[in-house]
């Protein structure tokens, strides 16, 4: 194959990968827009199956639909709960998906295993809640559990809730690494930014950047190129760092490179408005005590809870397999009334 058929191949590839990107946030828009008035109708028609079950309970003066009723009003309120808190999302890029990354704290093993666990959750969370979930970079653990890893969570108002996961979060367990079955401590730290539109321009100069190259490890199985197709991009003037390995070719695996380093650098400009980067990581609080923004008490009790506004659950099994709405609920309506405890 000649350089010019090798240059025209390159260039279709990448309109390809292109064309089907537009193409899956057009659809992406359009299931939004469907599931908010999707949302509406069952709500609508959930009160009004709850006004017909109370007018035939009072015209028939039957007190043994009372549990009925009182099982539907629940729901009625519920819903309404849910909806009304999407009205606290009035953040510019709070409709959007959410980034996740997440490190293990100082620990090795213990600190590795407890990031894994938090990876699962918030799985399991997007799961349970009608998101879908991709892995864009895994770093396996040296015995068990993941160093690091960074997952998208696609789906209307992503961002806008998960964002009340951003900080480091506390576990203490018995450990299962322990033969003595002493308990230990451990801390992982979360990160969230909104993945940013094409649509918002950022100046990142190409002389700004270091492109690595190399072999994608870890999990991923026949989807992962075994070739040195993972990315590592460094922006030099802030340091920040963002890789990809588990898109089917290097083109994928840069653009959604270059998409989470724009996602951080737009999270900088918006929220901080610093012209140097060590006062962006100067608010960032260090991966260990006395920074956890919630913690998880598996011994000598169970309790989940969050530091910044004391909502806190017992269920800490349902918590870890996604149960987190009561906390993000809590941190909404605390973060709208001035009311959240640093």
């Amino acid at each position: 194959m000649s350089e010019i058929e090798k240059l025209e191949a390159q260039s279709a590839e990448q309109s390809f990968w292109e064309d089907m990107e537009n193409s899956q946030k057009v659809l992406q828009k359009i299931k939004q827009l469907k599931d908010k008035v999707e949302k509406y109708e069952q709500l609508k028609a959930l009160w009004e199956d709850t006004i017909v079950l109370v007018d035939l309970a009072n015209e028939e003066n039957d007190e043994g639909m009372l549990a009925e009723i009182t099982k539907a009003v629940e729901e009625v309120k519920s819903t309404l709960e849910t909806m009304t808190l999407e009205t606290l999302l009035s953040g510019h890029y709070d409709k959007n998906n959410a980034i996740i990354t997440l490190h293990s704290g100082a620990g090795g093993t213990e600190s590795q295993d407890w990031c894994e666990m938090l990876l699962r959750m918030y799985q399991m969370y997007a799961q349970k809640n009608g998101y879908t979930v991709s892995t864009l970079d895994l770093l396996p653990g040296d015995d068990a559990g993941v160093k690091s890893a960074t997952i998208m969570i696609s789906g209307l108002n992503a961002y806008g809730y998960l964002k009340a996961e951003k900080g480091v979060h506390r576990l203490v367990r018995i450990s299962p690494f322990d033969s003595a079955g002493r308990r230990h401590t451990s801390f992982a730290s979360i990160e969230v930014m909104p993945e940013i539109d094409d649509d918002v321009e950022i100046d990142i100069k190409t002389e700004d950047l270091r492109v690595d190259t190399y072999r994608a490890s870890g999990a991923g199985g026949q989807h992962i190129n075994k070739t040195d197709s993972a990315i590592r991009i460094t922006h030099i003037p802030t340091g920040i760092v963002v890789s990809c390995q588990t898109q089917r070719s290097q083109h994928q695996n840069r653009e959604y490179a270059m998409r989470m380093l724009k996602s951080k650098l737009v999270e900088i400009a918006e929220q901080q408005q610093k012209e140097k980067i060590e006062d962006i990581k100067g608010v960032q609080k260090d991966i260990a005590w006395g920074s956890q923004i919630r913690s998880y008490v598996f011994h000598p009790y169970n309790l989940v809870k969050d530091h910044r506004t004391g909502y806190e659950m017992g269920n800490i099994g349902a918590v870890m397999d996604g149960d987190l709405n009561g906390f993000i609920n809590a941190y909404l309506q605390a973060a709208s009334l001035g009311k959240l405890t640093e």
